[in-house]
């Protein structure tokens, strides 16, 4: 700490600015640089990059290239070029980045999708991104050909032989069949700046919107996430096996699995969905070292482990880190004593940041597993009071603003919601409340559109959510606002008893009187069996609202 500022050398009282602590990492300076040119040029040692955790078929480091490669080729047999847009609307699988990459090897780009979205989602997907070509599974092939697409299906595994009429085409690609040099290709001029990826998102503010990454967005992203967080330890990187059940669609999975940790030579593990058992017994065979998770994995982790207890189970994990969706401080503890040889870290990002923000990082000084991690290198933030704008000191909470190489070009054919998202400064408004410690780690409070105002009071639902969660009887809760003519808004709780509880709505409501500021009380509860949830694990407030409306 300076003594004539009382502040840290990373925070700017004149500015509002906050620093990395970390040192700044150089970056690629020529204009035409690709991302995957950027990942292949970085050199190790690595054998396996992907194995498929069920049937055990794998792609060899020395094999990625020359699919990818063949797979571009393909690709410009089919009348694919620079710029034009291909969907990917797939599970996990060892293929994924094999298309991912040769797309972008290519010039092309690539929107990804949940492989579960609805015919009306796809349809809407196709037409805002102008889709010239499609991979789908077998069981959404026949779907999105209906729309009038051209669609490749991909097998979910290398063991399903090329003989099978319906993977013929897939096949095709990947085999080079035409017999061309792949070296002797002409591969385009693609700049950094030139568009890569299309990937949805929630985003700050509204309904789902096409976020538009660069090349430069991606290499930011090797750079400052997944490269930045190996180079924290001692572990070799092409040592490390990666678990990916997260999804590939995903800017979480796809900014690790499917580009970043090639650059390191680590294995990656796929697996095409999540499930406990298989996991418990993916990690065990494969020796995982490294396994990724959002706050239901984590779960469901700790419980594995807790009902191992004592045997040989889970030893090979180093690190476990969580994101995409708000933890509660409880889960944290059960899992530190679950497996306590494992690290533990919590980071943030966003798919307008392209995963980039925050990693956690422990060490004999600082174990401060609640916190989301310190600024990543090449970072900048803020933190604004959400009502004046006026910036705020480490220790005071308010919006997070991000600005750097990893932020987004835009929203797709969105200039008013990019404007909204982005100021003119090019800071990245990111709806969430946070704050800097004084040892330089954030920690997340909410989200900003979920605070509630009552009589001008904002009250945070992660706040009453923390308290209520340890409650004995409270097996899941969560919090939102309900409209209220003398209060504007109050709190309301969704609690999940556990099995036996007679716990009442008063019994609620005054436990956690008891350890609030009055205007903080929760006013209504409901009782419920289920919080509706998204797959990463963040609360579907909006479902919540409805049921309540019905309630009421």
């Amino acid at each position: 700490m300076n003594p004539a500022t009382a502040f840290p050398a990373w925070y700017s009282p004149e500015t509002g600015v906050y620093h990395s602590t970390h040192p700044s990492v150089p970056f690629p300076e020529s204009t035409f640089l690709d991302a995957v040119s950027y990942i292949i040029s970085h050199t190790h040692d690595g054998l396996n990059a992907f194995v498929d955790s069920s049937s055990g078929f794998s792609v060899s480091y020395s094999e990625l290239l020359p699919l990818v490669k063949s797979m571009a080729c393909g690709l410009r047999r089919l009348g694919v070029s620079r710029g034009d847009v291909v969907l990917l609307l797939l599970p996990n699988s060892v293929y994924y980045p094999v298309v991912f990459l040769g797309i972008l090897y290519l010039g092309g780009v690539v929107t990804t999708m949940n492989p579960l979205s609805s015919p009306l989602e796809i349809r809407r997907q196709i037409a805002e991104c102008g889709v010239r070509l499609a991979f789908a599974s077998p069981e959404r092939f026949r779907e999105v050909e209906n729309l009038g697409v051209s669609v490749v299906a991909v097998p979910e595994t290398g063991n399903v032989g090329p003989d099978r009429v319906e993977f013929s085409s897939f096949y095709g690609l990947i085999s080079n069949s035409s017999g061309a040099d792949l070296d002797s290709v002409a591969k385009p001029l693609i700049r950094q700046d030139d568009t890569a990826a299309i990937v949805y998102s929630s985003g700050t503010t509204g309904g789902s919107k096409g976020v538009v990454l660069t090349h430069r967005n991606l290499i930011a992203m090797v750079e400052l996430f997944v490269k930045f967080e190996a180079s924290q330890y001692d572990f070799l990187s092409t040592e490390n096996v990666y678990l990916a059940s997260l999804p590939m669609f995903h800017i979480y999975g796809l900014s690790l699995f499917v580009l970043g940790l090639l650059a390191l030579g680590s294995q990656v593990v796929v697996m095409r969905r999540f499930n406990p058992g298989d996991a418990v017994r993916a990690i065990d065979k494969y020796q995982v070292t490294h396994f990724p998770v959002v706050p239901p994995i984590l779960k469901a982790l700790t419980r594995a482990a807790q009902s191992a207890e004592g045997s040989t189970s889970l030893k090979s994990l180093k690190q476990v880190s969580c994101g995409a969706a708000t933890l509660h401080r409880r889960a944290i503890e059960e899992f530190v004593q679950a497996l306590p040889h494992a690290d533990f870290i919590q980071g943030y990002g966003m798919t307008e940041s392209t995963a980039v923000g925050t990693r956690g990082f422990n060490s004999e000084k600082f174990q401060k597993y609640s916190s989301i991690g310190l600024l990543a290198p090449n970072m900048q933030a803020k933190v604004v009071d959400w009502k004046t704008g006026s910036f705020l000191p480490p220790g005071v909470s308010g919006e997070l603003l991000l600005r750097g190489p990893a932020i987004m070009k835009g929203y797709l054919n969105n200039a008013e919601a990019t404007m909204l998202t982005i100021d003119e400064d090019g800071w990245l408004h990111t709806g969430d409340i946070i704050h800097f410690d004084h040892d330089g780690f954030l920690h997340i409070l909410d989200r900003l559109k979920e605070i509630i105002k009552y009589k001008g009071f904002q009250i945070a639902p992660a706040d009453l959510e923390a308290v209520l969660i340890t409650h004995p009887e409270i097996m899941d809760v969560a919090v939102t606002g309900t409209v209220d003519e003398e209060c504007g808004e109050v709190p309301v709780a969704f609690v999940v008893r556990k099995n036996g509880s007679a716990l009442s709505q008063e019994g609620v409501i005054n436990f956690v009187a008891k350890q609030v500021t009055p205007y903080k009380k929760v006013r209504k509860v409901v009782f419920t069996n289920l919080i509706p949830k998204s797959p990463a694990g963040k609360i579907l407030r909006r479902e919540l609202k409805k049921l309540l409306a019905s309630r009421l």
